[in-house]
């Protein structure tokens, strides 16, 4: 059986037309990015896991009761905010927000040969959401990053029985994919006035 990262869906692979980025594709991609840490361990992840699954389930269930007029993210959020309501927008910057978290974090995991996860969580973590919680939330998360495995049982745990290079190319891909995505939403977000990520 091909590793998880040969067979799940990319971020890479979303279309972003100019009308904006493909609701379906980036649903799936999310879904598929957040099982990804399932490989690590139950629980492990947790604390990000919970987050984005929940923020997805309310941006889907805005998608899937609007799906004619929310082709894109960008038209789910114009849609609801013509309706009055907010919540699928919220969902969808929280959810931004935890990919934007996730993203950087590996994105340094890649880029700093040295630094161990959690290290390289944790300067996501002081970047991009610190700032959104309070302290209690800040403590339990600081507690949860340390409990991330170390970077060698990390690769390994995902690469299954594929290779470090296979994953490597694979998760580069799907980073600059969800780079793309989060900053394009990041800046349509805070310009329409839906919300900070």
């Amino acid at each position: 059986m091909a590793p998880y990262f040969e067979t799940a869906k990319s971020f890479a692979d979303v279309p972003i037309r100019d009308d904006g980025v493909d609701t379906p594709a980036f649903l799936d991609a999310s879904v598929d990015f957040i099982h990804m840490f399932d490989l690590v361990g139950n629980g492990v992840f947790g604390f990000v896991q919970h987050d984005l699954r929940t923020n997805l389930d309310g941006v889907r269930s805005q998608y899937e009761a609007t799906s004619g007029e929310s082709p894109t993210l960008e038209a789910l959020v114009v849609y609801e905010a013509s309706t009055g309501h907010r919540h699928g927008i919220a969902c969808l910057v929280r959810l931004i927000r935890g990919l934007l978290f996730t993203c950087q974090a590996l994105q340094n995991l890649q880029t700093d040969h040295s630094a161990e996860l959690h290290v390289c969580l944790k300067r996501s973590y002081d970047t991009n959401l610190k700032h959104h919680h309070s302290f209690i939330i800040r403590s339990a998360v600081s507690v949860a990053i340390r409990a991330v495995p170390s970077r060698r049982d990390f690769y390994k745990r995902l690469m299954q029985d594929g290779t470090h290079e296979n994953l490597d190319a694979a998760l580069t891909k799907w980073l600059e994919g969800l780079d793309m995505i989060v900053m394009r939403m990041k800046a349509f977000l805070a310009e329409g006035g839906y919300g900070r990520v």
